[in-house]
């Protein structure tokens, strides 16, 4: 039996033997592989630009929120369409007020020289108008979900991404392992810490990044929607228009 003396020292000489690891989020990345370095970068950078995107967005549909609300109250305010419209060219530019200047300009276009008196020539000029609002609407709202793609692919591969460099990790720690012929936790800890490292930054990429694509998909969409109502709204104020017959210079808006 060996005694206390000699247990002493083998405890303190295999103590000697492991390596003292930083557990620190930092230690960990310094000590993982180089594929799992990679797969860190990649997804902090990942998260970064998410973060970027989520702030951009938020400031960017609460302006033009507030920017539809004062237009719309201008607009059913009672005020000649075409004065409204030479206001507000020097107004911000945003979606609802490029759609209102592409009808406008169409409109403006065509009866420059007098409203048509024909059926087939006022329908043609209601889709004219109708369709210059929805190709405006269409170009913004793409320009508008720049980011949005990113988001989501941020939210369903970051997981993956992670998952991918935990296994790597793992496997390493296991190799390292059996070259050793050391199982002491002290030993294999500090590997499979450094490989869950991996997954937790890819969680921390995707939950954000799913969060911010459903709820500014939503608001967005209703955002579209408001367009889209705009422009029904705006070409039955034409309708009703052509159909009076009123040769005015000026179109005339509904309270």
């Amino acid at each position: 039996m060996q005694n206390t003396p000699d247990r002493v020292v083998d405890s303190i000489n295999l103590a000697g033997s492991v390596d003292v690891h930083d557990m620190s989020m930092i230690g960990l990345f310094m000590q993982a592989d180089l594929i799992v370095k990679a797969v860190m970068i990649m997804l902090a950078v990942a998260s970064v630009w998410c973060w970027a995107i989520i702030f951009e967005k938020r400031s960017v549909i609460s302006k033009l929120t507030k920017r539809a609300r004062k237009f719309e109250d201008a607009f059913w305010s009672g005020e000649p369409l075409d004065k409204l419209y030479q206001r507000i060219k020097k107004s911000p530019r945003d979606p609802l007020l490029k759609t209102f200047s592409a009808g406008m300009e169409e409109w403006q276009n065509t009866v420059s020289n007098g409203l048509p008196d024909k059926e087939e020539l006022q329908a043609s000029l209601r889709q004219r108008v109708e369709r210059a609002m929805t190709v405006t609407i269409g170009r913004e709202m793409q320009r508008l979900e720049r980011g949005m793609t990113f988001l989501a692919t941020v939210g369903s591969t970051a997981p993956f991404i992670g998952l991918f460099g935990t296994v790597w990790g793992i496997m390493n720690s296991f190799t390292a392992i059996a070259q050793s012929n050391n199982t002491s936790l002290a030993v294999v800890a500090p590997g499979i810490a450094e490989a869950l490292f991996a997954t937790a930054l890819g969680l921390v990429a995707a939950i954000p990044a799913v969060v911010a694509y459903n709820g500014y998909s939503n608001r967005l969409g209703r955002y579209a929607a408001r367009l889209d109502g705009f422009v029904t709204e705006f070409t039955a104020i034409l309708s009703r228009h052509l159909e009076s017959q009123d040769r005015g210079r000026g179109v005339k808006g509904a309270r």
